[in-house]
């Protein structure tokens, strides 16, 4: 079955959130927040809880600093004003951006984000304005040096539980799901005891762009440098051609 995204783009992520581990344990304990406001802080009836854990697990967060941030989420008035809002625009060549944020200071938020765009050359369009070239996915990845089944029982794995789509790379496996069912799917893996790289709701390009100027690349790296190194940003997405 052919997949839909680029394992050059997962890669890179994965590098950059390597380097950012601080980030990454901040975005989580946010999800958090947010899962245990949803659907209240026991896992066992919570499955958006039980997602947000196991991604925490994947980035190594101590089990003590995940009972923490339920409980404090469960416990704490204060700590459940965070708001879900996402951007769209346009970086340097087109290249289609989305943002997700989760922020207790929309205004806050909007202007860095507003700030990260015109920095970088780009511009912030309206709701919808590029989303419409992604497709909404859970996408799960395995990496080889963790896996010793063959490939072809992990795919058969995979489509029995519910996965839409399965890819073989040279470092990876990638497993896509339909978003309501990234839970089951990611669940049912996880009972195999099959070890899971990363396991999140995406946004995955339909088509991706390629950007050979070498200024539009700076520009556009100015920004999303600067959207990742901002503790409210929580996903990033283009349609660039990192090949």
């Amino acid at each position: 079955m052919s997949g839909h995204s680029k394992f050059a783009n997962i890669k890179h992520k994965k590098e950059r959130n390597d380097a950012k581990k601080g980030k990454i344990f901040t975005i989580i304990g946010r999800e958090l927040v947010i899962a245990v406001k949803e659907g209240g802080p026991d896992p066992s009836n919570n499955s958006k809880l039980r997602d947000v854990i196991a991604k925490a697990k994947a980035n190594n967060m101590p089990n003590d600093t995940i009972e923490r941030g339920i409980k404090k989420a469960a416990g704490d008035g204060n700590a459940n004003n965070y708001e879900r809002i996402t951007y769209e625009g346009y970086g340097p060549g087109g290249i289609a951006i989305i943002v997700e944020t989760l922020t207790d200071n929309k205004n806050r938020t909007a202007a860095d984000v507003r700030s990260a765009f015109s920095k970088g050359s780009g511009n912030i369009g309206t709701p919808g304005c590029v989303s419409f070239m992604f497709d909404q996915k859970g996408q799960i990845i395995v990496s080889k040096e963790d896996f010793e089944m063959d490939a072809d029982e992990l795919m058969m794995a995979a489509l029995d539980a519910g996965a839409e789509d399965f890819q073989e790379e040279e470092e990876y496996f990638e497993i896509l799901t339909d978003p309501d069912s990234f839970s089951e799917v990611r669940e049912a893996l996880e009972k195999q005891g099959i070890p899971m790289e990363e396991a999140d709701i995406t946004m995955i390009p339909q088509n991706y762009v390629a950007l050979t100027d070498e200024t539009a690349l700076k520009n556009l790296q100015r920004t999303l440098d600067l959207l990742e190194d901002n503790d409210d940003v929580q996903n990033v997405y283009t349609n660039l051609d990192e090949d």
